[in-house]
């Protein structure tokens, strides 16, 4: 019998108008650019794994970004292809103030004044609407506490007899910006996430007494932070955002088969439905 005709990208016969894949995008600096770290458990990495088969997880975290490097950014031609022309987005985190935050005397390159932030801030969620849809499922997220014991030993560990001794970034500090960014997110009506509070304190009120622990240099996550953010995340989502919540299968438990998500399809039919003697039978379309 004849080979089945080759389809290439070009061809036409090979479009199809069924919906693409999904998408998550990160917006934010070091911390979301360093949230795909396979040594550190990446936080981005948690979400990929939630939503394998559902929906591709895109990295747009850019270290050493303030709030407003970013807008600057967004505002270029790269910028705008970049950040804002992907088709199905479902969700977007928006992750800024680590740098925002840094003292105004110390590190004047990255500050950025607390209500300058809160504007910036207000400007990247008002981008995301305009781009992705005045619906479009947005979560922002605080800066993380600062522990100065971690800050000092790796400004000492980084820059030897250079090191000031004196911080450019406080807990103090980060939990300003992380309230202005609580603010925000109550007037704009969106999801916010107080990793500051959440990861120095339970649910209780009492303090987590290895918070420190969470953060590799005082301010980056080590690969239980990453995690605590990434179960954060899935928790908040499973909270406040049921529709796309990833249930795992009841009888495995597991999430790479048989999971259920109203509102994002997974691609392509489960192992299980499809019969070896009858393959095509499940990938017939209707």
């Amino acid at each position: 019998s004849d080979p089945p005709p080759r389809i290439t990208m070009t061809d036409p016969q090979s479009m199809t108008s069924a919906p693409k894949r999904a998408k998550i995008i990160l917006f934010g600096d070091s911390i979301t650019q360093m949230s795909f770290s396979a040594s550190d458990c990446g936080w981005g990495a948690c979400l990929a794994d939630r939503y394998q088969r559902r929906a591709d997880v895109l990295n747009r975290g850019f270290s050493g970004y303030n709030s407003g490097w970013f807008l600057k950014f967004a505002a270029t031609d790269e910028g705008k292809a970049d950040l804002f022309e992907h088709e199905g987005v479902r969700l977007v985190t928006i992750f800024f103030g680590a740098n925002d935050a840094s003292d105004s005397g110390l590190n004047e390159r990255q500050h950025v004044p607390l209500e300058t932030y809160q504007s910036n801030v207000k400007g990247i969620v008002s981008l995301a609407r305009s781009n992705f849809g005045d619906d479009i499922n947005i979560i922002l997220i605080s800066p993380p506490p600062v522990c100065h014991e971690g800050r000092l030993r790796f400004q000492k560990e980084r820059y030897k007899d250079k090191a000031t001794g004196k911080l450019e970034r406080t807990l103090e500090l980060s939990g300003k910006y992380a309230k202005g960014g609580m603010e925000i997110a109550n007037e704009l009506d969106i999801p916010f996430l107080d990793l500051w509070t959440k990861m120095q304190f339970t649910s209780s009120g009492s303090e987590r007494p290895s918070w420190r622990e969470f953060l590799s240099d005082g301010l980056h996550f080590s690969s239980s932070g990453n995690k605590f953010l990434g179960d954060a995340l899935i928790e908040m989502i499973d909270e406040l955002l049921p529709d796309l919540s990833v249930k795992p299968c009841p009888e495995s438990g597991n999430i790479n088969s048989s999971s259920v998500c109203t509102a994002i399809k997974r691609k392509g039919p489960w192992h299980d439905e499809i019969d070896h003697t009858q393959p095509e039978k499940v990938f017939r379309q209707s």
